[in-house]
Parts: C-alpha cells; sequence; structure tokens
C-alpha cells in the first residue's frame, strides 16, 4: 500500500516522515526514538507509520 498521508484519526501529516523513518531503521536506529524524533508522539499517527506495508512493487505487475 501507498503510505496515506494524514493519520486517519487526528489528521496529522504523516507521509512526510516515512522516508526518513525507512532510512533511519534501516540503519539500526530504534523504532520509537525514530518515531519521536519525527515528532509523531500519538499512537494513531504512529499506527499509521508503523503498519504500513509496502505492497506497491507487488502489485505494479497486475496493472
Amino acid at each position: 500500500m501507498i503510505i496515506p498521508i494524514r493519520c486517519f484519526t487526528c489528521g496529522k501529516v504523516v507521509a512526510s516522515a516515512w522516508p526518513v523513518y525507512l532510512e533511519r531503521t534501516r540503519n539500526g536506529e530504534d523504532s520509537a526514538k525514530v518515531l519521536d524524533n519525527l515528532g509523531l508522539v500519538r499512537y494513531c499517527c504512529r499506527r499509521m507509520i508503523l503498519s504500513n506495508a509496502e505492497l506497491i512493487d507487488e502489485v505494479i505487475p497486475f496493472g
């Protein structure tokens, strides 16, 4: 799936945090600390980032 632009619950913009979150967690940083540093302190916003699954590469061949 493609990361949603805004949090479904509170409306905060979360899509801009996705590339930074991926890069920093792939470099070995702790997810909780990265989310705190990005300003995603509400659990609803964290859910948007943590529950996202990158499926676009698997879906494109069928489109």
